[in-house]
């Protein structure tokens, strides 16, 4: 009998038996088809690989301003895809050696729960002390008339064509949405963007929103929000996107649809309900501060129980859970978590957005700093974007957002401020090197309290009588 079986071996599932091992438990991790999960094999690295081809792209499109002349360039789509998998393979096969360093027994296969310290593995079974559920999530397939046609496609899917699509429609205009909008903008295809809310990407801050939204139509792609997708009607010429909107119906031919409107549980096959598992109305499974179900013995981490669905949060739950199975006291810093957007420009946020804070009665101190002023983006030739920064009435910085160059790397700063719940004034004396594009994050804290050094000063009123 093991110690832990820890069925998937994904972000939240590799890490967790790692840590377990660490911890001296012996473990098994099992896991149907490739170690990584959806982040590695079909999600974060293999959209980044694809990101980097289309900054290639963009770079060379835009070396006219560096008195660099290019001519008769091509993309190579199979190649750009070779690549990729090749990325993949690396890392998977990094992974692959971490669990063996670690002394972490791998089964292949897909798992049944058949009480809560058994799991079945085709014709075997295993035991344990303790289970750990970390199956993640899969795109979510939308209940649209002619779904079926073979040129719908999930975000899985797209990642395998090896060709680019003369036109491309995204239905969903969230991360994932967005994300692909830009790559594939950059490959070559006419982009249209379908949005069911009434602005893309609902839970960021509205004036990085609306900064976006300015970029996005600078790069030529169409985004539509408000908008029903009904039915899809496919053609030798393509296929026809009919939808519904403010302004009335709306018919988009394209070439190529992604279907990006969210992702949804991994539990089929597992028999949680013959064991009796909670899971709430969209699936996911229910579990306490420990990350136990309601089942003893049973514990669920990572995209499968909802929640911020990110790789690095189900890697930090698994962490805590296998802690405190061990009996130590761990927790996830959830008013902490950073998100990274790879759009044109990038994203990244963490903490409370302005509409957030305001939701909670916080007035809050805000403290922007546009690229345009800051030096080292100015010499890179991107000066799209701010850093914008929140702090309550305490001067406790509870938020940062940056849309601009690198926001996924500038982003740490943040989430160091905001998880140690550091104040303006601590934060005004750490030393940023120059010229970086970390100074526009000094900027911002300090427009926070009206200090900013290389920002006018906002207008004094004028006294009645002057």
């Amino acid at each position: 009998m093991h110690d832990l079986i820890v069925i998937g071996a994904g972000p939240g599932g590799y890490v967790a038996a790692i840590r377990a091992a660490q911890l001296g438990m012996s473990v098994l991790l099992v896991e149907k088809d490739r170690v990584g999960g959806t982040c590695l094999n079909r999600g974060c690295i293999p959209t980044k690989a694809y990101y980097e081809n289309a900054c290639t792209l963009r770079s060379i499109q835009h070396s006219q301003q560096f008195g660099i002349q290019v001519q008769g360039f091509s993309f190579d789509m199979q190649v750009a895809w070779q690549r990729k998998e090749q990325v993949v393979k690396q890392l998977v096969s990094g992974v692959e050696q971490l669990l063996k360093a670690n002394q972490v027994e791998v089964v292949r296969g897909s798992a049944s729960l058949v009480d809560a310290r058994t799991v079945r593995v085709g014709d075997e079974q295993f035991s344990a002390q303790r289970i750990l559920i970390a199956t993640g999530s899969q795109p979510a397939v939308l209940p649209i008339a002619g779904n079926d046609d073979p040129r719908f496609v999930t975000s899985d899917q797209i990642l395998d064509i090896q060709e680019v699509p003369p036109r491309l429609a995204i239905i969903g205009g969230g991360v994932i949405g967005l994300e692909f909008a830009c790559i594939f903008n950059a490959f070559g295809s006419q982009v249209t963007v379908l949005e069911a809310q009434p602005t893309v990407l609902s839970q960021v801050d509205r004036e990085i929103v609306k900064r976006l939204q300015v970029f996005l139509k600078r790069q030529g792609i169409a985004v539509h929000t408000s908008v029903q997708v009904k039915r899809l009607a496919g053609s030798s010429q393509g296929l026809s996107v009919h939808a519904e909107s403010a302004k009335g119906e709306l018919s988009i031919e394209t070439d190529l649809v992604l279907q990006a409107g969210g992702r949804r549980s991994c539990t089929a096959g597992l028999n949680l309900d013959k064991l009796g598992i909670s899971v709430d109305q969209r699936g996911f499974i229910l579990v306490d501060e420990n990350y136990q179900t309601n089942v003893p013995g049973i514990y669920a981490i990572g995209d499968v129980i909802g929640g911020s669905m990110l790789a690095h949060v189900a890697s930090e739950e698994g962490i805590a859970a296998v802690d405190r199975m061990a009996g130590h006291d761990s927790t996830v810093a959830y008013h902490a978590i950073p998100s990274a957007i790879f759009t044109f420009p990038e994203i990244a946020a963490v903490g409370l957005s302005e509409e957030e804070a305001r939701e909670q009665g916080i007035v809050p101190l805000i403290g922007k700093f546009n690229f345009a002023a800051n030096g080292k983006a100015l010499a890179m030739g991107e000066t799209d974007g701010i850093v914008k920064v929140i702090a309550n009435q305490d001067k406790q910085i509870i938020g940062m957002h940056v849309v601009g160059p690198h926001a996924s790397d500038l982003i740490l700063e943040g989430t160091v401020a905001v998880s140690q719940k550091l104040t303006l004034p601590e934060m005004h004396s750490v030393i940023h090197a120059h010229p970086t594009l970390g100074e526009a994050i000094k900027e911002a804290l300090l427009d926070a309290e009206g200090q900013a050094i290389h920002a006018a000063p906002p207008r004094k009123r004028l006294n009645k009588g002057e």
